[in-house]
């Protein structure tokens, strides 16, 4: 009989079969047990009135089925999808907000715990927000970036600041359709509004409304995350690190930050070093203090400071599972509420920190910016005290792998051309000259409901073949780091030639780690300043490059799938469509989109159909372009030296720029 695999990570595998061994239950039994309802699964179910909820089946399901109100399928499975769009938009804008609210009261001296720790970047900001920085004290201008982003969360009329980042014809394109945000809570409200029962049952109408919202958090909430975050934290670089379960130290306090949100998980960064906590730890029997990171609070600490990674989503309970998690720190998101009763079968205490999520059965210790260090120490210390409780039992694996993150939209256009010359100008001559066919996007959530992480590594693994680029956010960079994928040895064993030649050049890995799951706003900068550069295209829109979500599961992930289709981006996410009872909606999403805004969003469970329709994108994208036609092995024309009066009429074209090739 076939073994029922659950994961494609080997060392989760093998705790998972553990679990099954000692009768414990995971998400991945939980997946098996209980089977999505067919109806809701397909978006006909519409449950937002007392009088369903309207289950649009039967002889009559068909784009003309309706509900007791009269709403049709689209209508019902478009309002379905905008309320998944205006709940990730929250998500993201929320934790973005607190961000922002961190700032302020740093700038004010209130968070004396933090202060600007990248001033450039902090100035780069402020000249985009058209705020004056030179020669002014760093927490003035700090304070005016603060109070303008805080001013696009309640902003009722006119448009978020950072559209003004977005190439001219893409925002032409928003302005056309209607569709560029004015405030995210603006546009959050109006898209729950306008579900309600009774407002509005145009599908494509409601369907627009989805992108607006989602540009909001794309272009709003999620963009204004990653850049408070690097001002107060510092803008990543390369930092080599370690995933896996084989992160967690059997002779020391094993403590995980998990959750979303960096400011404390810094904060405990910044603290568990410190001699009198390391001598506290000495005290109860350990050899010190380990911090590791679950989920997008460890790609945060990841980035900045090489602290290790168990994983994603679908790890949280198997890290447990080792039995030598001595406490875990959560914070928002993602987190499973299963966590707080299987932590009662082994000594791991759940220690949630935010007033917005709490779990029956934790232990709370309220978060406060204003209280940060006193509070991480307070954290640690729980970790420290419960060392001693700790059990034998688990499954203990010692398998972890070489991990190479942190690398930023700042960091790629620097290792580009160096510090005077740093310019996207290199990889839009590579994509020219077809040594890299493409880029994908590779993010998202994982999932238990297939082999959790397969489907990123195989997609991650045949893309690079074919030397599409990656660049990977969240848990879909977990996945690869759990791999062992993210090292500049995988371009060397696995990449096609043209891309190995651009990483061996750069020395990069063939899959670039950008951050969090908030960080994919990193790729829409990345995308409006490859298309500024020149070359190829002059919006985001038509670029050689897809969006991927192999395994996703939560809204946010609908939320940033719709802010890159918005922008020009097809995207791509594995499993069955949440509309697919609709043929309308679908059709909307796929022709209609990408006629209006070059990007489209396609539901697909086969992995092989998402590779081949990822590659149809970027070779019809190149086709569109003039490009030269791909060729495995072949980069395009005879390089040739140049001369003086060549080299001239060169720059006359183009920035100023140093080539790798």
């Amino acid at each position: 009989m076939e073994k029922n695999i659950k994961s494609a990570n080997e060392a989760a595998e093998k705790i998972i079969e553990w679990s099954e061994e000692q009768k414990i239950e995971t998400c991945f039994d939980r997946a098996q047990r209980l089977k999505p309802c067919p109806i809701g699964a397909t978006g006909a179910c519409c449950r937002i009135c007392h009088m369903g909820p309207c289950r649009l089946v039967g002889a009559h399901a068909e784009e003309e089925a309706r509900g007791v109100c009269g709403a049709t399928l689209p209508t019902v499975a478009s309002r379905n999808l905008m309320r998944m769009a205006a709940a990730g938009s929250a998500a993201h804008s929320d934790h973005a907000r607190d961000m922002a609210f961190t700032l302020l009261a740093a700038a004010n001296g209130e968070a004396k715990d933090f202060k600007v720790k990248d001033v450039k970047k902090l100035y780069r900001i402020a000249g985009i927000l058209e705020i004056e920085f030179e020669g002014r004290p760093v927490n003035d201008v700090a304070r005016d970036v603060a109070m303008t982003l805080i001013e696009d969360f309640r902003r009722q009329k006119g448009e978020l600041n950072y559209i003004k980042r977005a190439p001219l014809k893409t925002q032409e394109r928003w302005k056309k359709w209607g569709i560029i945000p004015r405030g995210v809570d603006r546009e959050i409200t109006e898209a729950m509004h306008r579900t309600h029962i009774g407002v509005d049952h145009d599908p494509d109408n409601l369907l627009l409304s989805v992108l607006k919202v989602s540009l909001a958090d794309g272009w709003g909430g999620s963009m204004i995350s990653t850049d408070i975050t690097d001002i107060l934290f510092g803008t990543p670089r390369p930092v080599k690190a370690e995933a896996s379960f084989g992160i967690f130290k059997e002779d020391e306090v094993n403590l995980v930050v998990h959750g979303h949100e960096p400011s404390l998980a810094e904060m405990i960064v910044d603290v568990v070093n410190e001699p009198e906590l390391i001598e506290y730890a000495k005290s109860k029997g350990a050899k010190g203090i380990n911090l590791g990171g679950m989920c997008c609070t460890a790609n945060e600490v990841l980035m900045r400071h090489g602290i290790p990674t168990a994983g994603g989503f679908t790890n949280q309970e198997l890290a447990i599972l080792t039995g030598l998690v001595d406490a875990i720190s959560v914070d928002v998101q993602c987190i499973m509420p299963a966590l707080t009763e299987l932590s009662k079968k082994f000594h791991t205490k759940v220690i949630t920190t935010s007033h917005k999520a709490k779990f029956p059965g934790a232990t709370h210790i309220e978060y406060d910016e204003h209280r940060a260090r006193e509070i991480a120490r307070k954290i640690v210390r729980v970790a420290i005290d419960n060392y001693s409780n700790r059990k034998t039992e688990g499954s203990h694996i010692t398998d972890k792998f070489p991990v190479i993150a942190g690398f930023s939209h700042e960091y790629i256009e620097y290792m580009q051309g160096g510090r005077w010359r740093a310019s996207f100008r290199p990889l839009n001559d590579a994509i020219i000259a077809g040594r890299i066919r493409g880029i994908v996007g590779l993010a998202g959530c994982d999932n238990p409901r297939i082999p959790s992480q397969g489907l990123h590594r195989f997609l991650a693994t045949e893309l690079i073949k074919d030397d599409v680029l990656i660049v990977s956010t969240g848990c879909g960079s977990a996945a690869c780091g759990t791999a062992g994928y993210l090292t500049p040895e995988m371009a060397l064993e696995h990449a096609g030639p043209g891309l190995r030649e651009v990483c061996e050049a750069i020395g990069i890995p063939p899959i670039l780690h950008l951050g969090s799951c908030v960080d994919n706003s990193r790729i829409l900068t990345i995308l409006a300043a490859m298309a500024e550069e020149g070359g190829l295209s002059d919006e985001i829109g038509g670029m050689p490059g897809v969006g991927i979500a192999p395994e996703w599961m939560s809204e946010k992930a609908i939320s940033i799938g719709c802010y890159l289709a918005a922008s020009g981006v097809p995207v791509i996410f594995g499993g069955e469509s949440p509309v697919e009872a609709s043929k309308e909606v679908t059709r909307i999403m796929t022709e209609v989109w990408f006629e209006r805004f070059r990007g489209a969003l396609h539901f697909e469970p086969d992995p092989e159909k998402i590779l081949h329709l990822a590659l149809e994108y970027i070779d019809k994208a190149r086709e569109a372009l003039k490009l030269k036609k791909y060729e495995p092995g072949k980069f395009g024309a005879e390089r040739v030296l140049m001369d003086m009066a060549a080299r001239r009429e060169l720059e006359k074209a183009a920035k100023p720029h140093i080539g790798i090739y």
